[in-house]
């Protein structure tokens, strides 16, 4: 084995952490028969040679040697080794980077990665023949992998459909049989003239006599492959799986059905030894572990990926999606309704849709003793805002219960209010307030207090006074930003203008340390006060003297808010336009908006930001002018340009279309809303990732279109 390895020049190449000198030991590392040693070197293979999916020349090196060592019956983990060589050789190049390509889209450093990865995937799809005999392969890791593998590499597709199909009847292991159903749909996904092969074939395996957990991963590649060949009733089908699934013992490997039982999630003793556990100490033996840990006592672990397989193919079927999570929710099965409720959450932040039953469901889960599942379900409440309202009485309820998770202590950071307490909060629950209350008496006030006060509005007005002691009692210190932020937030929502004399200390007292955010967050409650912070006057008429400063601009802003002197801060906004960053120009195109009328002379200036490269710049800009002038037909073609431009414009652009009243039938506005009233996929989703605000942000931009629409026309919408 491993012939002509040391005659690799490998001290040439490179790896993640250098020289890739040491890639002949990890290769040999795999070989072991230490454990330990062979989990160290797949470890090292990813950490390195492989490092965040990324070809190195080393990396291309491995691949025959990798071979070698999955077609040896007498190396152990072989699994472990598919599984890497389906990493190396299965990255698709972007249809649109093969289509640019033409080495002046990509610099020398890219071009070179570009063909390694082309490399590795003919090097692993030419060797990818030896899989075929693998998916027999006496050891049932090997045979689990394997058709991943060639279903991702193998160069015959029709070929490979044939084999999952011939293996299928004699597989004894029901983990490996889910595995060849899931390469199916792989094939048929990455070979679109074999998707109605696969697809009679995964109808046939939902309809005949199979195990429920063959049917529904059955049901679960046909949403992805062929979401028109899915049984009509799909949601009652589903039910009756999870159903049978739950009331057959044993469904994976002789566990135990849990129904219900706390100990399924029992933790090892805290006196119990780290050694005498396994505790690993690799990345690959971490992941393993987190692995182990989320299927320990699942009756069937592989449940929570094929139902979640099943709901990216269901794609926009909101209503069947609500269903199945409705079902699952009512499940007396805690580990579904865990994944439920995680499975919710996605749906909700990606899809519109009607959520009251689903959400009331997912606050029942608060009540439930099993920590993790109230954990998941009030971080998933959390999230929702407005939508949350269903659940409001649960929320009410674990807040009171439990005033131990009020606050969330972090390490090396700042303490956080508990997701129960933001949740309540986020509806404007006046219920909130008590925990508010007790949070703000503590040594470190929570960081987001201020944000919650702010979704409460007029119910927080009692904590105004606790807020201005607090505030007044802060040292002014290098760390006053992080202490008085937070007060400063809540003092601001609530325009407490009875705190402008505690504000003004502080502003006053800004530290060089982040000294001008805070001197903006305090300009910026004095402004909220409006004529009650009168004391403060004189130190913003000084401060307005500095012109060019990002602190002048928002002590103009202030004093407008506060006297009403338009001629002092005109002079210092219209400078303002001309600051260095965007950032600062659009704080003086939006005080200058704030003036109306009073701001006439600046609309030449406005006018000439209308074509700014910032489209940020560019919609405020066409907001102020609008404001200044009360004229539209300059600014409204510039913000719906900006709509389709950037989608995360499209809440600032409907809040100013709803007052500018344009949206009348016919016009090019009433266009876009109602094109994005008809959507149901959520104008922020992204695919990967999510924003802790996105659901908010995409349920006012839907009040704002309807809005302006009625503003318009008089009438609701019709979509």
């Amino acid at each position: 084995m491993f012939a002509g390895i040391d005659e690799v020049n490998w001290a040439s190449m490179e790896h993640a952490y250098g020289p890739a000198d040491d890639v002949p030991s990890l290769l040999r590392g795999l070989a072991s028969a230490d454990p330990a040693e062979r989990e160290q070197a797949l470890d090292g293979m990813y950490g390195a040679v492989h490092h965040q999916g990324d070809v190195y020349d080393c990396t291309l090196a491995c691949i025959p040697f990798l071979f070698e060592l999955v077609v040896d019956p007498g190396i152990h983990d072989r699994g472990g080794i598919v599984e890497l060589l389906t990493s190396i050789g299965g990255i698709d190049l972007d249809a649109d980077d093969d289509e640019d390509f033409d080495g002046e889209e990509f610099d020398e450093e890219e071009i070179e990665d570009a063909a390694n990865y082309a490399m590795a995937a003919s090097a692993v799809t030419a060797g990818a023949g030896a899989f075929f005999e693998l998916i027999a392969d006496e050891d049932p890791g090997v045979r689990l992998a394997a058709p991943l593998a060639l279903a991702t590499l193998h160069s015959h597709p029709a070929g490979v459909l044939a084999l999952l199909r011939e293996r299928l009847p004699v597989e004894p292991d029901e983990e490996v049989r889910l595995a060849l159903v899931e390469a199916a749909g792989r094939v048929a996904l990455r070979n679109r003239p074999l998707a109605g092969q696969a697809a009679d074939w995964l109808s046939g395996l939902v309809a005949e006599a199979y195990t429920p957990a063959l049917r529904l991963a059955a049901l679960a590649q046909l949403a992805r492959c062929a979401p028109d060949a899915l049984p009509g009733d799909v949601v009652r089908l589903v039910a009756g799986l999870l159903t049978e699934l739950r009331s057959t013992p044993g469904t994976a490997a002789g566990v135990p059905d849990p129904l219900g039982a706390t100990a399924q999630f029992d933790e090892p003793e805290p006196g119990e030894p780290a050694e005498e556990r396994g505790a690993p100490v690799t990345l690959v033996g971490q992941l393993r572990a987190l692995s182990a840990a989320e299927s320990a006592g699942r009756s069937a672990p592989w449940t929570a990926d094929l139902l979640r397989t099943l709901h990216v193919g269901l794609d926009d079927r909101v209503a069947d999606r609500s269903a199945l999570l409705i079902d699952q929710l009512r499940s007396p099965d805690r580990w579904q309704r865990i994944d439920a409720v995680r499975m919710s959450s996605g749906l909700i932040r990606a899809w519109r849709g009607s959520y009251e039953e689903l959400v009331r469901l997912v606050g029942a889960q608060l009540a439930d003793p099993e920590p993790r599942l109230a954990q998941a379900a009030s971080h998933m409440l959390e999230e929702l805002f407005g939508l949350a309202a269903p659940a409001a009485d649960a929320l009410a309820a674990r807040v009171a219960a439990d005033p131990g998770s009020w606050v969330k202590e972090r390490e090396s950071e700042p303490p956080g209010l508990g997701s129960a307490v933001k949740a309540l909060a986020r509806l404007g629950d006046a219920r909130a307030v008590p925990a508010l209350a007790a949070a703000l008496e503590r040594p470190e006030v929570p960081h987001d207090v201020g944000s919650a006060i702010g979704y409460l509005g007029a119910a927080a007005a009692p904590l105004a006074e606790v807020l201005r002691r607090r505030l007044g009692g802060l040292d002014l210190d290098e760390g006053l930003y992080d202490r008085a932020s937070p007060l400063l937030g809540g003092l601001t929502a609530l325009r407490a203008g009875e705190a402008a004399p505690e504000v003004l200390r502080v502003l006053r007292g800004a530290p060089e340390y982040r000294g001008e955010w805070l001197r903006t967050s305090a300009l910026r409650a004095l402004g909220s006060f409006g004529p009650a912070a009168r004391c403060a006057v004189p130190e913003l008429r000084a401060l307005i003297r500095s012109t060019g400063t990002p602190a002048a601009t928002e002590a103009a802003q202030a004093l407008w808010a506060v006297e009403g002197d338009a001629e002092a801060v005109l002079p210092v906004l219209i400078e303002g336009l001309g600051a260095d960053h965007a950032h600062e120009r659009r704080a003086a195109v939006s005080a200058l908006g704030g003036l109306g009328a009073r701001a006439a002379v600046a609309a030449p200036r406005l006018r000439a930001l209308l074509v700014h490269d910032e489209l940020w710049l560019r919609v405020d800009a066409a907001i102020a002018l609008w404001e200044v002038t009360g004229r539209t037909e300059e600014s409204v073609p510039v913000m719906l340009a900006a709509w389709e431009m950037n989608r995360h414009v499209r809440v600032r652009v409907a809040e100013c279309l709803a007052l500018m009243g344009v949206a009348g039938a016919g016009s090019d506005a009433a266009h876009v809303l109602r094109a994005e009233l008809a959507s149901v996929r959520r104008h922020n989703a992204m695919d990967g990732g999510y924003g802790s605000h996105d659901t908010y942000e995409d349920e006012k931009l839907l009040v704002l279109c309807r809005r302006a629409l009625e503003e318009a026309t008089g009438k609701g919408p019709t979509t």
